[in-house]
């Protein structure tokens, strides 16, 4: 299909995203171990784990910039290997450290969000409308940011940069959203900021994936979780049955408890021995 567009399907009868089967595999360590892991409509996931459990390598796949070494990845219906990924990743709304650290520091906010219209990192790769910047900096005024449209990422606080990215995911009215750490680097105040704007998502139609190893950086709103341990998938389903303090004390090899605040907010802390409040 190289040179043509994705052909758009029916997400009623293709998930957003579908991982089979999972595996792979770098310098003969074995990152992934066979995970299936599928988003429906209307699903809010979280990926849990600690450093090294696969979670960025997982999204990484799923966002079509690695490929597994075995398993199957469907994106929107369409196959990896099968698609031209430079028009599908104009689907998908995906935010990453790795990312965002690839982007020239001197461009502003504007440019950095209309480049996602073409899955681009230069704005004089493609021609763009004023159209085209009118809804960048409509995205940029969804996350808070409006007021730097003109500023150069550069002189923006760890903070907003991170809602300029987010705001680059929803350039395109994506179908799905990936989102790898959003708050890495950001202090107290970026962080709920952040878990602010990210709940705001879960009242929107698109469903995304959040990566984090921090269940108080979680928004309310997210439906279901996947917990990796050592690139295998320990439990995933429905938030309230799949996290739990016995499954989370596993994930992270030490005992903990986990408690829901009254906001739907999630807290952890670590307990002595085994005894739990």
């Amino acid at each position: 299909m190289t040179g043509q567009r994705a052909v758009d399907h029916d997400l009623s009868v293709h998930p957003p995203l579908e991982l089979e089967n999972i595996t792979f595999i770098r310098n003969g360590r074995r990152i992934l171990d066979d995970v299936t892991f599928v988003v429906s409509p209307g699903q809010y996931w979280l990926v849990l784990g600690a450093n090294g459990s696969g979670k960025t390598t997982l999204l990484r796949i799923a966002s079509m910039y690695e490929h597994p070494s075995s398993g199957t990845v469907r994106v929107l219906g369409e196959q990896l290997g099968r698609t031209d990924v430079r028009f599908l990743r104009r689907r998908v709304g995906y935010a990453s450290a790795a990312l965002a650290a690839q982007f020239r520091t001197d461009l502003n906010a504007t440019d950095i969000v209309m480049t996602a219209k073409n899955a681009a990192l230069e704005p004089w790769w493609h021609r763009y409308s004023e159209s085209d910047r009118t809804k960048a900096v409509s995205c940029l005024e969804r996350m808070g940011v409006g007021g730097f449209r003109d500023r150069s990422i550069a002189t923006l606080s760890s903070g907003e940069q991170q809602r300029v990215f987010l705001a680059r995911t929803l350039m395109n009215d994506p179908d799905v959203i990936l989102l790898d750490e959003p708050s890495a680097r950001l202090d107290l105040g970026g962080r709920e900021q952040l878990v602010v704007a990210l709940d705001d998502l879960t009242t929107q139609s698109t469903p995304f994936v959040l990566v984090t190893h921090h269940v108080d950086e979680v928004p309310a709103g997210v439906t279901h979780a996947l917990l990796l341990r050592d690139g295998q998938t320990l439990a995933q389903g429905a938030i309230n049955e799949t996290l739990t303090s016995d499954t989370l004390s596993e994930c992270f090899e030490m005992p903990l408890h986990l408690e829901r605040r009254g906001d739907g907010r999630l807290t952890a802390w670590r307990v002595s021995g085994s005894s739990r409040r």
